[in-house]
């Protein structure tokens, strides 16, 4: 059940996210925490575009659920599903940004102890989950052999060249990567502005010069493709600390979204092709990681305090186990509804998102909120 790099998920990004109180800066007084309600709304609006591209903007797996082409089930609207694989982009951009704020101040206990317990919990659950609904014997997909299903466990199991349980990991592993970068150039020394600077900035660099070096191993630590995107997001965090008047921050922003979209064209777009599911449009690519930058940067800078709507928390709380389970559990529910029950395509497609994001919910209430702050405390007891 392996798949392809740029077009198999979208990562979640990080806690449900609430500001630190701001500097004295620029003119700014201090003020108390407010929630980031509207990037919360973007994390879940992200996570539907990925789930489009999953079950109607690609072949695959959902074609053997769909019983053929999803291109002959969503005639109009497939050509747009096939977008929603820039989803992946707008989560690093988010997590960036996410990632810098939950990690400015903490020690490094503390902010392994955030990843870990954030991110383990349910995907420990939908690994078990996918593997058991996929061993059922009227169940059309093959699970992997148990050994596989245990490494899948430690979240490794790209490196060290086992098969996915689930497809979209792929994301989380450039996500640790990511924090990990993080942790040893800013949280372990101290997060300050220039550290954060110097880091994007370096960062930036060694990436285009991995890129050039075509050594894999270089690849694997410093992601080109995928860290303008983490860098962008950094640097609308440092826009939103410091205030939309940082020439050096817009400076970072500016760069990761050229580089940015550079690397989605490059992994996205291809010629013409009779053969081919879809033909993604060069300037459409290009549109839509602008608006991914665009929306963030708006959160970032205060645009968007009127999406304060507590439903936005709700949102942002599903994301993520929604994300894990939507595209495996997805190709099965497609299959009963549109096989077994003969609903239309349409009303199958609503119907199979409203149910994963109904399984979301019971992940994270009755996972996700139990155990994440175990996990954390046995991380970081002085917690």
């Amino acid at each position: 059940m392996s798949a392809p790099q740029l077009t198999t998920g979208a990562p979640p990004v990080a806690d449900l996210v609430t500001t630190p109180p701001r500097p004295a800066i620029r003119g700014r007084s201090r003020g108390g925490p407010s929630r980031l309600r509207a990037l919360d709304g973007l994390r879940l609006l992200a996570a539907l575009m990925v789930a489009a591209y999953h079950y109607g903007g690609r072949n695959g797996e959902i074609a053997q659920a769909w019983g053929g082409s999803p291109a002959h089930q969503f005639p109009t609207a497939a050509p747009l599903f096939a977008y929603g694989c820039l989803g992946v982009q707008i989560f690093f951009v988010i997590s960036g940004f996410v990632i810098c704020l939950s990690g400015w101040g903490r020690t490094l206990r503390a902010f392994i102890a955030s990843r870990v317990s954030r991110l383990y919990p349910a995907y420990w659950a939908a690994i078990l989950l996918v593997t058991a609904v996929f061993a059922l014997p009227w169940v059309a997909f093959k699970a992997l052999a148990p050994s596989e299903v245990l490494t899948n466990l430690t979240m490794l199991q790209q490196p060290l060249g086992v098969d996915r349980v689930l497809g979209v990991c792929w994301t989380l592993w450039a996500e640790m990567r990511f924090y990990a970068l993080f942790a040893l150039c800013v949280v372990l020394p101290g997060a300050t502005r220039r550290r954060v600077v110097l880091f994007c900035a370096g960062w930036t660099l060694a990436a285009a010069l991995a890129q050039a070096a075509h050594q894999p191993f270089l690849d694997t630590v410093l992601m080109p493709e995928y860290a303008p995107f983490f860098i962008g997001g950094v640097g609308l965090y440092l826009l939103h600390r410091y205030g939309a008047r940082d020439p050096i921050a817009w400076a970072i922003v500016l760069v990761s979204w050229l580089i940015g979209q550079h690397y989605a064209v490059a992994g996205l777009w291809h010629a013409p092709s009779a053969t081919a599911f879809s033909y993604r449009s060069t300037a459409v690519i290009i549109a839509v990681v602008t608006l991914g930058f665009a929306l963030v940067a708006a959160v970032a800078l205060g645009r968007l305090h009127w999406a304060n709507w507590r439903w936005l928390t709700v949102a942002g709380a599903l994301t993520y186990p929604f994300y894990l389970v939507h595209e495996h559990l997805g190709w099965v529910v497609v299959r009963a509804l549109h096989h077994g029950i003969g609903l239309p395509s349409y009303a199958t497609l609503i119907l199979t998102v409203a149910l994963m994001l109904l399984l979301a919910w019971v992940l994270h209430r009755c996972i996700e909120r139990p155990l994440t702050p175990v996990l954390k405390r046995s991380i970081d007891p002085r917690r």
